[in-house]
């Protein structure tokens, strides 16, 4: 096999696991809205590191590298929602 292809393969598997890893939480989180067992400073470097690399999948040379794209803007997307569900269960819900 060619270094292209086990590149590729890899990076494609560790999408799907990310992706899958990544997702029941964040689909939980949001339809239960419940935060409490969350850290905020968690998603919201995950939301960062996730936006970061998006820029580095798009920005790669010679071809933008989609499974690191791809995978970073679902979990960055989860972490960014699940931040502001967080953000307002913590300081805007109490308040009330």
């Amino acid at each position: 096999m060619s270094n292209d292809l086990i590149f590729n393969i890899c990076g494609i598997v560790a999408s799907v696991g990310m992706v899958l890893g990544y997702l029941p939480q964040a689909i939980e989180t949001i339809r239960t809205r419940n935060t409490d067992g969350i850290a905020l400073p968690t998603f919201l470097m995950m939301a960062i590191g996730g936006f970061a690399f998006m820029i580095q999948g798009l920005i790669h040379k010679p071809d933008i590298i989609w499974s690191l794209f791809l995978t970073n803007l679902i979990t960055s997307t989860c972490s960014s929602i699940v931040f502001g569900i967080k953000i307002y269960n913590d300081y805007f819900k109490k308040k009330k």
